[in-house]
């Protein structure tokens, strides 16, 4: 079979995507719609509390950590990214078993992990607890919620209907977004999350099973990726959605893949491009374009490009659409998300399986009982707590 008709078969497209992962993202507007919805339902008044000691506080954050790991915690790169320009509150993300040591009682800590189970984060959010953080988690079930309701700690619950976590990004970013404004970090973003859901259903209008390849800008990117390594370059302020699309690459097309940003990039990645032809073939290069991008930026980019098209087996662009920076940030991944399922299915080969990742987690469970240990810690937490109620 002509790889470039298999995209074009629904028939084809279907048998080889076993667990849905393009109907997934197919819906991701819906998605994105429902999570608004699903946030603005949940209560937070300034004394929603964890206990006496652990009021959650808006006018005394001093940061907000988000906690998670792959497809959970990217949501909260995003977020970064997003309120780069619109809030003096640091954001950060931990990826790891304990928090930095800045984190304290004027912290604010949103715990995310789609199963609920990922271990990295069931340990910082512990660690978060006994910090007396103010703390948020975020799951579809699993031991951050069971833990949540033992330390009556605020919890959102989200659906677990997902082929994996990275297809829930919906509503593992969105619901920060709204939180945000919720806790008066941010104001007024009604109208800019309206124009990134637009935007995103004429994405998924565009690039569609049912849009032919002649026509579909997904698909004619994952056919021209082809059997190349993809290195993702984004602008600083969108190195979320350039480490996104790397780990799509990654996770649904089943390929290795890099990220990289400007300008930092041109300080150091652009030199291994004068590697030999025979290894800067392997690779292609996808630059995420802005229409807006600054003078300077968009001067040194365009220079950039040029360096590569004579290095690299391919150059190619994704565009941003809207006019304010989520619907830019949104509408690029969105294209990159379609691309990477059209990628693995042009390979033949089912996106949503990550046998490694799988494998891996599995030999962990085998060698130690880390959920035994986080009951016991949590009971510890929860007879401190009690005991220091009682005293006041």
């Amino acid at each position: 079979m002509n790889a470039s008709t298999i995209l074009d078969l629904p028939s084809r497209v279907k048998s080889l995507d076993k667990s849905s992962m393009l109907q997934a993202c197919e819906r991701l507007p819906v998605s994105c719609r429902s999570a608004v919805k699903l946030v603005k339902k949940l209560l937070m008044p300034g004394e929603t509390r964890l206990s006496k000691q652990l009021p959650i506080t808006p006018t005394k954050l001093r940061n907000i950590v988000v906690v998670g790991m792959g497809g959970s915690a990217i949501g909260g790169e995003m977020l970064k990214d997003w309120l780069r320009d619109k809030s003096s509150t640091p954001v950060e993300i931990s990826r790891d078993y304990t928090l930095p040591a800045y984190v304290d009682e004027r912290s604010l800590v949103i715990a995310v992990s789609y199963s609920g189970e990922t271990e990295e984060t069931l340990s910082s959010f512990i660690d978060a607890v006994g910090r007396h953080s103010q703390v948020l988690t975020i799951s579809a079930g699993g031991h951050l919620e069971a833990f949540s309701e033992r330390l009556q700690i605020p919890h959102l619950k989200i659906p677990s209907d997902f082929p994996a976590p990275r297809a829930a990004i919906g509503y593992t970013f969105f619901p920060l977004v709204v939180l945000m404004e919720k806790l008066q970090v941010v104001q007024d973003t009604e109208s800019e999350i309206d124009e990134a859901l637009s935007v995103l259903q004429e994405i998924s209008n565009a690039n569609d099973l049912k849009t032919p390849l002649t026509r579909n800008k997904a698909k004619r990117l994952a056919f021209e990726i082809g059997d190349t390594i993809p290195i993702v370059c984004g602008l600083t302020e969108t190195s979320s959605i350039a480490r996104r699309l790397k780990c799509q690459f990654n996770e649904n097309s089943k390929i290795p893949g890099k990220f990289e940003t400007f300008p930092e990039l041109d300080h150091n990645e652009i030199v291994g491009w004068e590697a030999p032809r025979n290894i800067t073939n392997h690779f292609s290069v996808i630059l995420l374009r802005d229409k807006d991008e600054p003078r300077r930026l968009r001067s040194r980019i365009e220079m950039t490009k040029e360096i590569a098209m004579q290095r690299f087996s391919k150059v190619l662009e994704i565009h941003a659409s809207g006019q304010k920076r989520l619907a830019k940030m949104l509408s690029t991944m969105y294209v990159g998300d379609f691309a990477s399922i059209y990628l693995a299915l042009l390979k033949e080969v089912d996106p949503t399986p990550t046998k490694n990742i799988t494998y891996l987690k599995q030999k962990l469970k085998r060698r130690r009982d880390q959920i035994g240990e986080f009951e016991e810690e949590i009971q510890r937490l929860v007879d401190t707590n009690s005991s220091t109620t009682q005293k006041r």
